[in-house]
């Protein structure tokens, strides 16, 4: 799928589209399902934010994504399936830096739609998104290491695994160690073109 080949900042996120996945802004009309991805202890285990409570929880979510956003800040879409229109998840470009060229990436998906390779699709048409149409030099990573399905899935998309900080974050009670995982443009370039090799 071609990436959107210019990008001119705005009021609203640009829509991104994969064969099953329709990645776009979210809205009011989503709270139900971004509660039910991050009201999800199983999900939120590695995430480093708290448990949603409560249907507003979601909503000021939501109103922040959209101030990220207005401030040049963040990217972050909601993940939804293209047949049925339900968001499944949300993926998210943070820490965006335009003199740097590079950004953060972060992903979560709904635990009944693991093991069919959404997440992958979705976050590999943000990637694109970000080196081809926003020139991004470089995308990061910032994985709890015994998160080994974000691990796998960022290892099948050519991140390399660049350094370990220990007990980085202290979240529910615990200390944990964050993996530092980076992909450059030209990294991205190259699996892209083996990719369609095969």
């Amino acid at each position: 799928m071609a990436a959107t080949k210019s990008f001119t900042w705005g009021s609203r996120l640009p829509v991104l589209q994969t064969p099953r996945l329709t990645i776009r802004p979210l809205s009011e009309s989503d709270v139900a399902e971004v509660f039910a991805v991050f009201s999800d202890p199983i999900v939120m285990r590695y995430w480093d934010g708290a448990l949603m409570k409560s249907l507003d929880d979601a909503m000021r979510y939501i109103d922040h994504i959209h101030h990220g956003f207005r401030r040049r800040e963040v990217f972050q879409w909601g993940i939804a399936d293209s047949a049925t229109h339900a968001v499944l998840g949300t993926c998210t470009l943070t820490q965006v830096s335009t003199i740097h060229q590079r950004a953060e990436i972060g992903f979560a998906l709904r635990q009944e739609r693991w093991g069919q390779g959404l997440g992958s699709e979705a976050v590999a048409r943000m990637i694109a998104f970000a080196f081809e149409t926003l020139h991004f030099h470089r995308l990061e990573a910032d994985v709890d290491p015994r998160n080994e399905r974000s691990i796998r899935l960022l290892d099948r998309l050519g991140f390399t695994r660049e350094g370990q900080l220990r007990e980085r974050y202290f979240m529910n009670g615990e200390r944990q160690d964050a993996i530092v995982m980076g992909l450059l443009h030209r990294e991205w370039s190259s699996a892209a073109r083996l990719h369609e090799n095969h």
